[in-house]
């Protein structure tokens, strides 16, 4: 199997079949629990070894062709064969705004399910609860125009998936790995984990996938997006420093190169779609050794690439 396979596949898959896949993955995401050969799950949460090498990628949002050229620039579909070690983390928002919105979907599911200790989706704001929807929820517009009468199921089946995407990924004394941002309320690792169980009495669920950083403050104030917040430097510094990590590696803004780093290298945004209807200059993921430590997301500037 090459990727080649999986995209060619994501345009030609039947609804039954769809449906099989996203339940198999609802199973397989569903039963990951307790430690495996280079890291842990605990809730949802992902815990990573320093070791091994990470490819990160930020929100796709139906581009498929995005996504075939990042495993194509970084060898990493190879990469996952050759080396247990080897991680793809997904940041989230795999769908709307993007006419390929179901194929991407199959694709990232198809991975998922083929190298499931290696490959990590987390879960965006496009991926949110249901009293969360992001918008443009243009979803099932693309799953109706691919499936005709046979869309309901499958955004049905999409749903339920979305609660069991992880809420973070964790790499001890390097990296926090989040869609959204921080909230000011975080003490522990414990309580990223736990968020989703808690979403319908605070906010924390809502503030990993909406919030957004902001240069010009230090606390948080409500964010233009209707949803999150705008956090400040304090917030990220005192945050990072009580879970014990160097850097923030999130997603969810479109830059028009495609990364940008804020809070004094503190955080590193990836954004992994390019061009319309984001208009970005270009898109960027991150291909970066876990064992190597670094001071601030500056120095990871060379493991950034763009395309």
């Amino acid at each position: 199997m090459d990727f080649s396979e999986i995209i060619a596949e994501s345009k030609i898959v039947p609804a039954a079949d769809f449906i099989e896949l996203i339940d198999k993955a609802i199973e397989q995401i569903g039963e990951e629990e307790g430690a495996f050969d280079h890291g842990k799950i605990k809730d949802r949460l992902v815990s990573l070894k320093p070791e091994g090498e990470a490819l990160v990628i930020g929100d796709l949002h139906g581009d498929l062709t995005s996504l075939e050229v990042i495993f194509a620039m970084s060898s990493f579909f190879e990469k996952l064969a050759a080396d247990t070690r080897t991680n793809v983390v997904f940041l989230g928002d795999y769908g709307d705004r993007g006419s390929q919105s179901a194929e991407l979907y199959y694709a990232v599911l198809r991975l998922k399910l083929a190298y499931p200790k290696q490959i990590f989706l987390l879960r965006g704001n496009h991926e949110g609860p249901s009293d969360l929807l992001a918008s443009p929820h243009d979803l099932p517009i693309y799953l109706q125009r691919k499936f005709k009468e046979k869309w309901a199921p499958i955004y049905q089946r999409l749903r339920e998936l979305f609660s069991y995407l992880y809420n973070a990924v964790y790499v001890e004394e390097r990296y926090l790995m989040v869609h959204g941002g921080l909230s000011s309320k975080i003490q522990c690792l414990q309580e990223i984990a736990e968020a989703e169980k808690l979403h319908r009495q605070e906010t924390l669920l809502e503030e990993l996938l909406w919030n957004d950083p902001g240069e010009q403050i230090e606390g948080s104030y409500p964010s233009a997006r209707g949803a999150g917040k705008v956090f400040g430097k304090a917030v990220t510094k005192v945050v990072l420093q009580r879970i014990g990590v160097k850097i923030l590696v999130r997603g969810h803004e479109s830059t028009r190169d495609g990364y940008s780093i804020k809070h004094e290298g503190r955080i590193l945004t990836l954004f992994s779609s390019k061009g319309p209807p984001n208009y970005n200059h270009q898109g960027a993921f991150l291909e970066v050794p876990l064992e190597e430590k670094f001071a601030d997301a500056y120095q990871l500037l060379p493991y950034v690439h763009t395309f």
